[in-house]
């Protein structure tokens, strides 16, 4: 969307609370509803999408005003920096929010989660993501491959930036792609993974993209991992720990999320696949003694995803969650360098892709 477009739904949103004041109505704003009661599985395009639950936020309300004030904040905000065409992250934003309301002792927002939510809750009611209200998260990722791009005017080379790679900013929606020549992407959780595959260039070995984060990936990651795959028809492959939360990181990625479930035609990537560490590899490659024993909550884990409705009638994940559970314990995928520094790189994942030993 444009930056004007952008201008206009947040004008038309104060002018929807200004109409309805000056009719002498209590203003309000719907919010839709994001909580699990809320969420629909949408078998045909196999992603999570939200519902049509929403609940009425009233000024004049001791319960609602703080909550609809941050949002008008938030609104007010965003139109400032779209209108001048700056950024600011959400710890930025949280600071330009954060003022006295006259004659009061009273802060808009005390806290960062305030507007953080007030931010969420802008986006539900205006469809504009985060992205398009100019607010940033932190950079959190890493990306190499023979792939070339345009940024802000700047051309760069992903197979040229050293050991660092290039490093994934929050907003990707304005990059352009000038060159992509690979065969998929491989997305994995954790930076030091990555670091270990860029070394061994394996990218450029097979003709791949390799991509991290620190844990779960970013809105950034998400979405620059949906544009190679939408467009470039690139498979996805995810490298996880054997566990559950590796379960959901993959999740995540191929089905959306819960609290984002709003904007999961530009987040879901239904084509991903799961590469590994699954049940099987710990027995295949003698990685028993790796194991660090489940603790109750990564058994409730276990209990909690498996009943999800895009996994509870998928055998092969079931079959998953089983060998975890008898196996009581959860292997790291940094536990494959114990068969040789490059095993990673120069036999698990060729083996894997090769054989087509994934898991959708």
């Amino acid at each position: 969307m444009s930056r004007e477009d952008s201008k206009k739904k947040l004008k038309d949103f104060g002018l929807t609370l200004v109409k309805q004041a000056e009719g002498g109505q209590n203003p309000f704003m719907d919010v839709p509803i994001r909580a699990l009661s809320n969420i629909v599985f949408n078998q045909k395009s196999k992603t999570i999408t939200l519902g049509d639950k929403s609940s009425k936020r009233y000024f004049f309300n001791v319960a609602h005003v703080r909550k609809f004030v941050q949002t008008v904040e938030a609104a007010a905000t965003a139109k400032e920096m779209i209108g001048e065409n700056k950024h600011l992250s959400l710890r930025q934003t949280f600071y330009r929010m954060r003022r006295t309301i006259p004659g009061t002792d009273i802060d808009i927002v005390d806290e960062q989660e305030e507007s953080n939510k007030a931010i969420e809750d802008l986006e539900l009611i205006t469809g504009l993501s985060r992205e398009e209200l100019h607010i940033n998260a932190n950079k959190n990722g890493s990306v190499a491959g023979k792939v070339v791009i345009e940024d802000k005017g700047d051309v760069i080379d992903w197979s040229k930036l050293g050991s660092g790679g290039w490093a994934i900013p929050s907003n990707v929606e304005e990059i352009k792609f000038k060159k992509v020549s690979a065969k998929f992407v491989i997305y994995m959780e954790k930076a030091a993974m990555w670091e270990r595959l860029h070394e061994d260039r394996l990218w450029d070995k097979m003709d791949c993209i390799i991509m991290a984060s620190q844990g779960q990936a970013t809105r950034g990651i998400r979405r620059l991992l949906e544009r190679l795959h939408h467009e470039y028809k690139l498979p996805v492959y995810v490298l996880v720990d054997g566990d559950p939360w590796g379960a959901y990181i993959y999740s995540v990625l191929k089905y959306g999320s819960i609290s984002l479930a709003h904007i999961s035609e530009k987040l879901a990537i239904p084509g991903v696949r799961f590469l590994g560490l699954s049940a099987e590899d710990v027995t295949k490659y003698g990685l028993q003694k790796h194991k660090i024993k489940f603790q109750p909550v990564d058994i409730a884990r276990i209990k909690q995803v498996r009943k999800y409705a895009w996994f509870k009638d998928n055998k092969a994940w079931q079959n998953q969650f089983d060998l975890w559970e008898k196996f009581g314990g959860k292997v790291e995928l940094d536990a494959l360098v114990n068969k040789g520094i490059s095993f990673v790189s120069e036999t698990y994942i060729p083996d894997k892709i090769r054989k087509k030993e994934w898991i959708e």
